[in-house]
């Protein structure tokens, strides 16, 4: 490992803190779901030329990347900065947007869910900058966009239209304070089921399709409890979570029925197996069933469209592999214990990264999964503090394995 002064890294990450809780508090009040972001890129951009970022740019896309170092080896570090909507502000117990802050806390939406991460990593590059941490590296620290309507797809551009291709990138979405090294895949499926409409009185003279449908959700049920496991990344899984149908009336017989799927991928499962399970199912061929795969194709804030399919692939880092070991000992460094080494259990960028590129992704961020998504979400001032330290560590404990 190259030399690292960890105690002045923690010392200048603790100083950091009040900071980055405004630089968080300062993102969450700006409304940033999924192809609406371009508000907080610019604030992003303000905040990192003021810490000194030696260039920042705001690709095609509308993804935002700060450069720190000229090395010849490459880090990235990854926080999509796109939220989910708030839901029903009902559940809310403050506002998700003005937020709340406590001696430990930092409550609004994009808290965990991962302007948290963006955070850190923004300080995390001007701690590296200060102490002079990137020795041979550049380091990059991206802020994406669309990662919640299509996860992924904003690496999938920056790889191949940029041709930014790192040695490994570390995501920073929540990992409960633990280093993660993989994730299930997920595919979007969706199946359709035709049938022919009748007078409502006389339903034997049509097909009505959302009976045909029934039989084949009752299969899909079965389905489920048989797919594959695996020792780390656990249990491939389906669940329907949207249903659609087409009728002359509320009078007549159903003449097209349809449902989403949501497939989590595990180890050895991919797009093909997923989708014949699901065409073989007895009462799918019996329905003769269309079995196909979503495309996304939506612009993103700057009226760039790149279409993809909605097959995410499973990924695993070896835990032997160096940035996993450079970041196991850059944690054990500046904090004085081990880390606990595990995945995660939602998807994330790491699907395009690592699952279709094979650049390594190892995962370290502020909060706590449970948080995304939900009402109420918050992060840990603590977390921002601790995944700074470790962001700026990272550069060289990696050199000093590789």
């Amino acid at each position: 490992m190259a030399t690292i002064d960890f105690t002045e890294i923690n010392k200048l990450a603790q100083a950091y803190q009040p900071a980055m809780t405004r630089f968080l508090r300062d993102m969450v009040a700006i409304p940033s779901e999924s192809c609406d972001e371009e508000k907080v890129i610019l604030r992003i951009k303000e905040e990192m030329e003021k810490v000194g970022f030696d260039r920042v740019e705001i690709d095609p896309m509308g993804n935002i990347l700060g450069y720190i170092g000229s090395g010849p080896r490459l880090i990235a570090f990854d926080a999509h900065i796109d939220t989910v909507g708030i839901g029903a502000t009902a559940n809310w117990e403050f506002d998700p947007y003005q937020g709340f802050e406590d001696d430990e806390c930092i409550g609004g939406r994009g808290t965990s869910d991962q302007e948290g991460g963006m955070a850190s990593m923004v300080y995390a590059g001007k701690i590296i900058k200060e102490l002079d941490l990137a020795d041979e590296f550049t380091v990059v620290m991206v802020g994406t966009v669309q990662e919640e309507d299509c996860d992924g797809l904003c690496w999938q551009y920056i790889i191949k239209e940029s041709g930014l291709k790192p040695e490994f990138v570390v995501s920073t979405e929540p990992t409960d304070g633990g280093i993660y090294r993989g994730q299930r895949g997920r595919m979007e499926i969706r199946v359709d089921v035709a049938g022919t409409s009748s007078h409502g009185s006389a339903p034997e003279r049509g097909d009505n399709a959302i009976f045909k449908m029934g039989k084949i959700l009752g299969e899909l049920e079965q389905l489920h409890t048989k797919l594959k496991d695996d020792d780390f990344l656990g249990k491939g899984s389906l669940t329907v979570s949207q249903i659609f149908y087409t009728s002359p009336s509320r009078c007549a017989v159903a003449d097209g029925c349809s449902i989403s799927i949501d497939r989590r991928l595990t180890a050895g499962e991919d797009a093909e197996l997923a989708l014949s399970q699901i065409a073989e199912l007895p009462a799918a061929k019996a329905a003769k069933a269309k079995v196909s795969m979503y495309t996304y194709q939506v612009p993103s804030y700057t009226g760039l469209v790149y279409p993809t399919d909605c097959y995410f692939p499973s990924w695993v880092v070896k835990e032997e592999h160096p940035a996993v070991q450079a970041a196991a000992d850059a944690y054990s460094s500046l904090f004085a214990t081990d880390p606990r080494i595990d995945k995660w259990t939602f998807s994330t960028n790491g699907v395009s990264i690592t699952g279709m590129h094979g650049i390594p992704t190892i995962g370290f961020g502020p909060g706590k999964e449970a948080q995304a998504h939900a009402p109420n979400e918050k992060t840990w001032k603590s977390d921002l503090v601790r995944c700074a330290a470790l962001y700026a560590a990272l550069p060289g404990a990696y050199a000093g394995k590789k």
